[in-house]
């Protein structure tokens, strides 16, 4: 999921892969990781997309369907509800500084 996070992934892919039940595979997500596989995988795509906000140019509609989403509005939506401000906000607030990356990002990670 981390490496994939862009791509369509759903709960009954990501069982077989495991080679587990749905029900077991998402029991044992959220005891390991304390979410919901679909939730981790939301903040794995929003946590790429803030890089994309602070770092490059690019408009928030193509950074949404890089990331993953299907709709610039579910990924709005899913930022703010993440992140606590839309997009655009978090990109005028995001403040380019001569910081390590790995700084940054543990700084500014969500927390869910």
């Amino acid at each position: 999921m981390d490496r994939d996070y862009a791509r369509p992934l759903d709960v009954p892919t990501l069982a077989r892969v495991a080679h587990v039940s749905q029900a077991h595979f998402t029991r044992t997500f959220r005891a390991t990781f304390g979410e919901t596989p679909h939730r981790y995988l939301q903040r794995r795509r929003v946590e790429r997309a803030m890089f994309l906000l602070r770092e490059t140019n690019r408009s928030v509609t193509d950074i949404s369907f890089e990331v993953g989403f299907t709709s610039p509005g579910t990924f709005s939506r899913t930022f703010r509800d993440i992140v606590g401000r839309s997009p655009r906000t978090y990109r005028k607030e995001a403040v380019a500084v001569s910081v390590p990356t790995c700084f940054t990002m543990a700084w500014t990670r969500p927390h869910a």
